[in-house]
């Protein structure tokens, strides 16, 4: 069962969502099975601060939805997805466009699929690398995401004899 949205439609909603478009994010590519993206924020100067590097909230912001998006489009309606957690290390300071990449595995969608098939909750971390134009690591960010199977969706329970 896919999702609602293709991913070209869905990468064109992005950019033009408020918390990405005046911050001067951008959802540059997402792959046709959402399995990868990359998000980029440009270098402007409403998106720096007074230290006339990137704005860290912006920063933040650029990976907010990414992981439960990709998740949602590769497991379909079955699943419930949100954004549950997330911490940042600023490394050092970014004076130029920031990119970000994300990847979803084969992997990590079967895992998904194992852990949840009966209803549980899944808590999977990802860990998301923001670089500058030399690819230069600038923050670290680990999100955590909660993942469940909707209830009309999971397996029974099988009985023991």
């Amino acid at each position: 069962m896919r999702w609602a949205f293709k991913p070209g439609v869905m990468r064109h909603l992005l950019n033009f969502w408020p918390p990405f478009f005046f911050s001067g994010i951008k959802v540059a590519e997402l792959s046709s099975d959402y399995r990868y993206c990359r998000v980029e924020l440009k270098s402007r100067p409403w998106t720096r601060n007074i230290n006339s590097s990137q704005f860290g909230g912006s920063m933040f912001a650029m990976t907010d939805p990414i992981y439960p998006l990709l998740l949602m489009g590769a497991l379909g309606k079955e699943y419930l997805v949100w954004d549950k957690q997330a911490d940042i290390n600023y490394i050092k300071p970014g004076y130029s466009r920031l990119t970000a990449e994300f990847w979803l595995s084969d992997e990590m969608v079967e895992q998904v699929k194992r852990e949840t098939d009966g209803g549980d909750k899944f808590f999977p971390q990802f860990l998301v690398h923001i670089k500058d134009a030399n690819n230069q690591v600038v923050c670290e960010v680990n999100r955590t995401v909660y993942i469940r199977k909707k209830p009309k969706y999971r397996s029974e329970p099988t009985t023991q004899v």
